[in-house]
Order: C-alpha cells, then sequence, then structure tokens
C-alpha cells in the first residue's frame, strides 16, 4: 500500500472549531449573567430589609437579606447543576460528534480508504464464492460457500477499517503535524479516540450495507435477526481494533506503523480465524487463534448467522480487547514524533 500524502485541513470540516468557540463564549456569557443575577438578588435582599426596618422600626431575623441569600443560594444548588457546566458537558458532546463527522468524510473522500474499505472486501466476496476454497468447511458445516463466506468478509471489513485504516491515516496525520494541531483545541485526546471510534461505525455500517446487497445478489440468505446481531458485533469488534490502530500509530513512527499493520492485516486475513473457522486450526494454534480478537469477531459473525441463540463469550472477549488496549492507548498516545 503506498504511502498517503500530506492530508490538507479543509477549514469547513472542521465545524468543532466553532462549536468550540461558541462553547467558550457561551460559558463566559453564562458566568456574567450569573454573576449579574447574585448581585440584583443581593440588591434586592437589602432593598426589602431598608423597607421593612422603614415600616416596623425593628430587625425581623425572619427576613433577614444575609438569611435570604443563603436560602436562595441552597435553592439554587439544590435544583441540579450549574447551565455553565451543562454547557460545556454540551460543547464537548459537539465537539466530538463534529470531529466523528470529519473523520468519516476524510475516510470517505480517500482513494486508498475506499480502495482497502470497501473494494477488497468486495473482491474477496466474489473470490470465495466462485472458487472451492471454502467448500470443505462449508460441507462440514452443512451449508454452501456463499453463507460461510459472509460472516468472513465482514470481520475483513472490521479489520481493513479500524486497523488498518486508521491506523494509517492517524499515523501519518501524525507526522505531518495534523495531529498538533488538534493538541491545540479542546477536542484532547479522549475526543480524538471517541471521535475516530465514531467515524468507524458509520464507515461500518456502510460497509455492511454494501456487502449484504452484494451477498443477497450471489445468493446468501439471512434472517432480519441476523443482520441486526452482526451488526452489533461488527461495532464492538470494530472498538477493539480501533483501539488497537490507534495504539500503533501513536507509539511508533508513521512508516513502522504502515509497516505493522498491513503486515498484522495480512497474518490475521490468512491465519487469525477470519475466513476459515477456529475449529479448523491445529492445536496449538486453535486456542491462540480463539484468544485473538479477529478470530473472537470472525466466531462471533459466524455464530450470528450459524446458531439460533446469542453467543456471548466472543463478545465478552472483544470488550475486554478494546477496554484494555483503548486503556493504553489513551496513555501512551503521542501527538508527534
Amino acid at each position: 500500500m503506498s504511502e498517503q500524502k500530506a492530508p490538507v485541513v479543509d477549514e469547513e470540516l472542521i465545524p468543532w472549531r466553532a462549536a468550540g468557540a461558541v462553547g467558550i463564549s457561551d460559558s463566559a456569557e453564562s458566568a456574567q449573567t450569573s454573576e449579574k443575577t447574585v448581585t440584583a438578588s443581593v440588591a434586592k435582599g437589602s432593598e426589602t430589609s431598608t423597607s421593612e426596618a422603614g415600616t416596623s422600626g425593628t430587625g425581623n431575623s425572619e427576613t433577614d437579606s444575609p438569611e435570604t441569600v443563603r436560602s436562595e443560594s441552597a435553592d439554587t444548588s439544590e435544583s441540579g447543576t450549574s447551565p455553565t457546566a451543562e454547557l460545556r458537558a454540551s460543547a464537548g458532546l459537539v465537539r466530538v460528534l463534529s470531529q466523528g463527522v470529519y473523520e468519516t468524510k476524510a475516510m470517505l473522500r480517500n482513494g486508498e480508504q475506499l480502495m482497502l474499505n470497501i473494494a477488497f472486501p468486495v473482491m474477496a466476496l466474489f473470490g470465495l464464492r466462485f472458487t472451492t476454497f471454502l467448500d470443505d468447511y462449508a460441507a462440514q458445516l452443512g451449508t454452501s460457500r456463499i453463507q460461510l463466506a459472509v460472516p468472513g468478509v465482514l470481520t475483513l471489513c472490521v479489520i481493513s477499517t479500524a486497523l488498518s485504516g486508521q491506523g494509517i491515516a492517524t499515523g501519518f496525520d501524525r507526522r505531518y503535524g495534523v495531529l498538533r494541531f488538534l493538541s491545540t483545541t479542546p477536542l484532547g485526546r479522549n475526543g480524538l479516540i471517541l471521535g475516530k471510534l465514531i467515524a468507524v461505525a458509520a464507515v461500518i455500517c456502510i460497509q455492511f450495507a454494501l456487502v449484504c446487497a452484494v451477498s443477497f445478489g450471489l445468493g446468501w440468505q439471512a434472517e432480519p435477526y441476523q443482520l441486526q446481531r452482526a451488526l452489533t458485533s461488527m461495532w464492538v469488534g470494530g472498538a477493539a481494533f480501533t483501539a488497537l490502530g490507534l495504539l500503533i500509530a501513536g507509539t511508533v513512527r508513521a512508516e513502522a506503523t504502515l509497516a505493522i499493520v498491513n503486515i498484522t492485516w495480512a497474518i490475521l486475513a490468512a491465519i487469525g480465524g477470519v475466513l476459515v473457522p477456529v475449529w479448523a486450526y491445529a492445536q496449538p494454534w486453535q486456542t491462540i487463534v480463539t484468544a485473538l480478537p479477529s478470530g473472537a469477531l470472525g466466531e462471533a459473525l459466524r455464530a450470528d448467522f450459524f446458531e439460533s441463540s446469542f453467543s456471548p463469550w466472543q463478545h465478552v472477549l472483544l470488550i475486554v480487547w478494546a477496554l484494555v488496549i483503548g486503556f493504553a492507548a489513551s496513555r501512551l498516545f503521542k501527538w508527534s514524533d
């Protein structure tokens, strides 16, 4: 896979910068409004106290202005969070969502990403459909080659998008200084990771729809509940492989990232339990493949289509991979080489 060119940052595709500025300005306006409100309350309390003192000539402890102010402050604190905190949380969510939209558009506009995420899986689907590579495994399962090919191709889609696509793109963004630019914004490291997860989930939905449409044209059959379970499994697997791609891209140089993710993609596709069921491997490799995120995702998708009940073990394993690698990525990720 050829080395990517230096990315061009499109100002129109980064709306969260404006969102961040709006959030900061709104917070400042909110703080000024709160200060004016407190000042007006104190002034009102003072006027009330003066008026009552003029009428009765004696102070009343129940209507004393300091206690009134404290009572109003207590009522405000008991009502919930402050408007400023809510504005900050809302601005942070907008920034993450906007970053996710930007990452999705960047992936769909990149020719190499489209080749990796769309063309390769579809080519693999046709190859598995019109060759005898899966016939022996399909015969042992009592199904057709296309029924066995689709779960493997969907697994390949996730690895291509989450590991290779995000890993390479992030590695070269880091090399060309794009991540240093992002580090000066309120987005933050965790916001960047969440934005990329959103982009991966969106592209996975596109891949899922395309592969399923082509597969139905090739004679594939699936029930609606099977499709729903399979998409959920792909999202869980996408989280694990995105974390792995970001961990690699954020800790080594771009050239090393390019080599590592491509070699990893080739190894997992060939002997990682992606296209061939895990039970077809000999021990001890069978045990190793079962514990890998590629084997867990492949078996989860095959279970979604071949078993009547939900198989939780593979999903739990994928979640553990996502949490462990995601935590490591959030701690070790570097904004620049």
